[in-house]
């Protein structure tokens, strides 16, 4: 089993990365040890350059984000962290895909549709063929699952879609170039919404801060954004049918249930007919207790950037010697003559 998984360096994590990923990926890298297999955890330094970037800061996210993976558990003794671009590999297989890859099957991709918007002449050519290097980055490694959630499965697809044209076009049957890699949707990742909009995803690029946790936040912070966010004025209902149509209310009681790894029936048995002038503060020191670790660990790391660009440097060296073969084995069904 390999598994392979990314994020953008494009600022802090947040709470619905935590819960709705990295919590995962910590507790699928100590599986896949365990069981002999291998995890490849990268920072999608190549992707940011599909929207519009300051240089200087894509070098300090990536840094940053690197101590936080360290700080929530991510092991580079037991998994491989890098970023993309101390492996061109990617990029070589991009290209190399782009020839399989169809005009079609990209213009369709939800994402796209969504970051163009109406200016869709005006976006960058990377933006269109972003799924593509994202294929790659699976492909290359002959990953056998990729963890995703709802919006990254349309991408997912389209790699395997790529892949089975490839090995169809180029390949011998008896020996495909590329593994097609299986989804892996955890049934316990939380869909975390943004504190001042029940109906938003939490997001790093939402301009208020107030609407996302940050894994940098201290205490006080947490505490704050939990009391002033937005919620209805009615108590907590005593079963979850009761939070339908009530989106803020369930999305804090989502929050609380995944913090505490239980149910959200669980969660509303103990709450069930309190004010959220109770619940609040509840959560506040459940977040504050569970976090506090991590952001101490974070600060001690994002001080030390010497270290943090060895552990770079190394699960760089790791993912190109593991890309290897199997770039080389699509240069060579290509026809491709390599010195």
């Amino acid at each position: 089993m390999r598994i392979v998984s990314g994020i953008q360096p494009t600022g802090s994590l947040h709470l619905g990365n935590y819960l709705g990923a990295i919590r995962n990926w910590v507790r699928m890298q100590d599986e896949v040890a365990a069981s002999g297999g291998e995890s490849l955890y990268f920072l999608a330094d190549l992707h940011a350059l599909s929207q519009p970037h300051d240089p200087a800061q894509l070098t300090a996210n990536t840094r940053e984000m690197v101590a936080a993976l360290l700080a929530c558990g991510i092991d580079p003794a037991k998994s491989v962290l890098f970023n993309q671009a101390q492996v061109p590999a990617h990029v070589e297989l991009q290209w190399l895909l782009n020839g399989t890859a169809r005009f079609g099957w990209l213009s369709r991709m939800t994402q796209f549709k969504d970051k163009a918007g109406k200016n869709r002449d005006g976006v960058s050519a990377a933006l269109f063929t972003y799924p593509v290097l994202q294929a790659a980055d699976v492909l290359l490694y002959q990953t056998t699952h990729v963890p995703v959630g709802d919006d990254q499965k349309q991408h997912l697809e389209l790699a395997r879609d790529i892949a089975q044209k490839f090995n169809n076009d180029f390949a011998h049957e008896d020996a495909p170039v590329f593994t097609l890699p299986e989804p892996i949707i955890p049934p316990e990742a939380a869909r975390i919404m943004s504190l001042r909009d029940g109906a938003a995803k939490m997001s790093k690029s939402d301009p208020s801060d107030m609407s996302r946790i940050n894994l940098t936040d201290d205490a006080d912070t947490i505490m704050q954004k939990i009391k002033k966010a937005k919620t209805d004025p009615a108590p907590l209902p005593s079963d979850k049918a009761g939070l339908e149509g009530r989106a803020e209310a369930a999305n804090l009681v989502g929050i609380y249930a995944a913090m505490a790894g239980t149910s959200v029936d669980t969660v509303l048995a103990q709450f069930g007919g309190e004010g959220f002038g109770k619940f609040k503060p509840a959560l506040g020191e459940l977040l504050t207790e569970t976090l506090a670790p991590i952001n101490a660990r974070f600060v001690e790391l994002r001080a030390d950037r010497a270290a943090l660009d060895a552990v770079l440097r190394d699960g760089g060296a790791r993912a190109r010697e593991l890309a290897a073969p199997t770039l080389a084995a699509a240069y060579s069904a290509l026809g491709l003559l390599r010195g």
